[in-house]
């Protein structure tokens, strides 16, 4: 395995954070919301972050043949959508989180109001980028609303619970995940591969390993969760274990997490090899998103 560093600068390729940081800019610009809502979703979505999704995005559709540039717009779609679930997350109602991603949540910088409008505006943004792409544009929009509502239907699982009667605990497990947060990250895999044309096979190939490294990237935030301090991560930390939810270190335990993590990384970089050297930039993301710390 590649060193952290080395992972890390090939994944996060300057030059292709610039683009996506730009395309988010220039949404918000060109957008008709008044000057202080779009400063609310400039909070938001601006405020830092990995950009994970429409990076995910740019390099499936670089993986399927095309111009990384080609799917900008669906990332940025995927990313707003993200933003979106984030800001009504943290609210008092669910979460009620004070902190995020290094400074204060969007309702406590500028009131549960304008956080809630925000988050509705950042959601109609996002079906304004799905709407601009130039390959497959009602596909690609309908690929955002459904990974919305499996995010959504997630989210309701995680916090309200309404499981039948029966379910185990490590089903319900993988049904949170892959819904909360598999949802949007498989969504942005898929989107990518149709913005470069994908032919079926390496559609199937993308849209499974969109699927693993959804499951693992949760699995490896659960476990910073109880390990990290949240001054490392920039968030709140331990708040779903006091709130009794389903992670992976309350249904397995910390050491089997770790096996669990293991497993999807050798799963993912096996899908993998169908794509051979077109690959490579999916291999480095699903390295470093096996190792990541925060």
């Amino acid at each position: 395995m590649r060193s952290a560093p080395t992972v890390e600068n090939d994944v996060f390729c300057p030059t292709l954070m610039a683009s996506i940081e730009s395309r988010l800019e220039r949404f918000i610009h060109e957008s008709s919301y008044s000057p202080p809502l779009k400063t609310a979703v400039g909070y938001a979505l601006l405020g830092g972050g990995k950009r994970l999704r429409p990076l995910l995005a740019l390099r499936c559709c670089e993986a399927v043949g095309a111009s990384t540039i080609d799917a900008l717009e669906a990332g940025s779609a995927v990313e707003m959508v993200h933003a979106f679930s984030l800001v009504h997350d943290d609210l008092p109602a669910l979460d009620n989180d004070l902190m995020r991603r290094g400074k204060p949540t969007l309702h406590i910088a500028m009131g549960e109001a304008m956080a809630i409008l925000a988050g509705d505006a950042l959601l109609a943004l996002a079906l304004h980028a799905a709407c601009s792409t130039s390959r497959d544009t009602a596909r690609i929009a309908h690929e955002v609303t459904n990974a919305t509502s499996a995010m959504i239907t997630g989210q309701v699982y995680d916090t309200l619970g309404g499981f039948p009667e029966g379910v185990p605990a490590h089903e319900r497990l993988h049904i949170i995940h892959n819904h909360k947060t598999g949802a949007l990250i498989r969504c942005a895999c898929r989107v990518g591969a149709l913005c470069g044309g994908a032919r079926s096979e390496d559609f199937a190939t993308i849209d499974h390993w969109g699927d693993l490294i959804g499951l693992m990237f949760q699995a490896v935030d659960d476990l910073l969760d109880v390990t990290q301090s949240a001054d490392h991560v920039g968030k709140a930390v331990g708040k779903d274990v006091d709130a009794g939810k389903l992670t992976y270190p309350s249904v397995y335990g910390i050491e089997e997490t770790r096996q669990q993590i293991m497993r999807l990384r050798s799963d993912a970089l096996a899908t993998l090899e169908t794509l051979g050297s077109r690959g490579e930039h999916l291999i480095s993301i699903t390295e470093f998103l096996a190792a990541r710390t925060k």
